[in-house]
């Protein structure tokens, strides 16, 4: 019977930061951008939680994911409503058009 180690987490974690960042750098659309930084973050928190669960042997792992998982909510929530607001009053979200824009 194969057990799961740190080395398997760290795996999967690299994969979802790898994934992630693919992400951020190849796409024009904000939402495909901040799904990519979702990405990123939740390869850190599975970072932590791994560390602390093989290395430390304490809770700190598991409270910075917390962290990481609140910080996340309110970034997407606060992304969300400025996007919407640039979807009014320009009709898109491409991150080239929005960059254009007049003081």
């Amino acid at each position: 019977m194969m057990t799961i180690g740190l080395f398997h987490y760290l795996t999967v974690s690299s994969i979802l930061f790898a994934l992630g960042i693919i992400a951020i750098l190849s796409r024009r659309n904000a939402i495909g951008i901040l799904l990519g930084i979702e990405l990123v973050m939740n390869a850190a928190g599975i970072n932590f939680v791994a560390f602390s669960r093989y290395v430390a042997s304490d809770l700190s792992g598991q409270i910075f994911s917390l962290f990481i998982i609140v910080i996340a909510a309110s970034e997407v929530v606060v992304a969300l409503a400025i996007l919407l607001r640039i979807y009014m009053n320009r009709q898109t979200i491409d991150i080239e058009d929005v960059g254009e824009m007049k003081c």
